[in-house]
């Protein structure tokens, strides 16, 4: 999932086979200074998209995996989350293997409020096959089609089992993901609730939710003890709801703090 990686690691296979590769034979080769190309391999600077075709040259990289490489590293260097997350999607697309499936479902779990949401609800709520009564339970309901799509993809995951004809259950699993994209995956579930949060507000009535904010000023070198007291208070909420006995409902929380001066 880094280009750079996969550069660094051909340089040095060939520097095992060939003594005289090194940065400055490498460097001539693909147009790039030695000293550059040593910062390129350390992550500290990225390639110019004019030097793409070239390395793609030098390493014999052809079709899918060419392909794959000069997707890979827009990927790299995308500015955005949102081109991040087009250029990742167009990697799984490329890498087309089923031994890659898992991480394409894994990443497809984060794109989707309602994967989450139901993989909480099925902690107590008995479904066995009626997809229209478990899209309904969700707020706001889903499509009977969006529930078969999320049930089936949690039992990908291997998040739920059902034994027999009994209800599903969980299995306690967790969901990882790479950490070269995980941000990617987590900022688009982040936009998602976000946007319910927006809609909470005229959705359901005042007694049924707690939308509060408030507006403080602090000094940026105690910004950390901030961080420190949201972790606490996330801890502390989720050992809370693991406690519960007999939970029926399903919550939300989103903690947003950021800046609103430079």
């Amino acid at each position: 999932m880094e280009y750079r990686d996969f550069l660094r690691d051909f340089f040095e296979e060939k520097k095992k086979d060939f003594p005289y590769f090194s940065y400055r034979f490498m460097g001539q080769k693909v147009s790039i200074d030695a000293s550059h190309l040593v910062k390129i391999f350390q992550k500290q600077r990225h390639i110019g998209d004019s030097l793409i075709d070239g390395l793609i040259n030098f390493c014999g990289l052809k079709d899918a995996d060419a392909q794959y490489f000069e997707t890979l590293v827009h990927f790299n260097k995308a500015k955005t989350d949102r081109d991040g997350r087009v250029f990742f999607e167009k990697l799984l697309a490329l890498k087309g293997l089923k031994a890659y499936a898992l991480e394409k479902n894994q990443y497809e779990y984060y794109t989707k409020w309602y994967y989450s949401a139901m993989l909480v609800l099925l902690e107590f709520y008995p479904f066995t096959n009626n997809y229209k009564a478990l899209a309904e339970k969700l707020s706001p309901a889903i499509t009977e089609g969006h529930a078969k799509k999320a049930i089936a993809l949690l039992k990908k995951l291997d998040l739920i089992r059902r034994e027999k004809t009994g209800p599903y259950y969980l299995t306690r699993k967790i969901v990882t993901t790479g950490d070269q994209w995980r941000s990617i995956a987590v900022k688009a579930f982040q936009e998602e609730t976000i946007r319910l949060a927006s809609e909470a507000l005229y959705r359901h009535p005042k007694e049924k939710r707690d939308i509060s904010t408030v507006t403080i000023t602090i000094a940026e070198k105690d910004l950390d003890d901030l961080h420190d007291m949201i972790k606490q208070f996330r801890e502390a909420l989720l050992k809370y709801a693991e406690a519960q006995q007999s939970p029926d409902k399903v919550y939300q929380l989103n903690i947003q703090l950021f800046p609103l001066t430079l």
